[in-house]
């Protein structure tokens, strides 16, 4: 397993910034790719709770992607909807979810231009 995957899913349960925003409640499932190895992660969100794990269950919405590609998304250099248009990311089930599982993730790393851009209020 990965370390900063399971740093992630770990912040995840704890709450802060990294919390699923919204209030929807169910299950999403993360199938991460390595070769012929499947890893599975299980999200679960009821009343505000949210747990995981690593059941093979059914879910609500199911993500598939490489580990390499959701490392890239947890770390903010990958975009997790560009990645779904190019195909690298599939997504399956209930959007309701999915786009607040997306919103948990970073956003790409500040550049310089945007950084000054931000200082003074506006856009590049």
């Amino acid at each position: 397993m990965s370390e900063p995957i399971e740093e992630f899913f770990e912040r995840l349960t704890r709450g802060g910034p990294d919390r699923l925003p919204g209030r929807a409640d169910g299950s999403l499932r993360i199938d991460l790719t390595s070769g012929t190895t499947t890893e599975r992660w299980f999200i679960t969100r009821h009343g505000g709770d949210i747990s995981v794990s690593h059941r093979n269950a059914k879910a609500d919405s199911v993500i598939r992607t490489s580990k390499d590609q959701f490392e890239g998304m947890i770390a903010g250099t990958v975009n997790a909807m560009s990645a779904a248009l190019r195909g690298v990311v599939s997504l399956e089930g209930d959007p309701t979810l999915l786009v607040q599982f997306q919103r948990a993730l970073p956003g790409p790393p500040a550049t310089g231009t945007v950084q000054r851009a931000a200082a003074k209020g506006r856009r590049t």
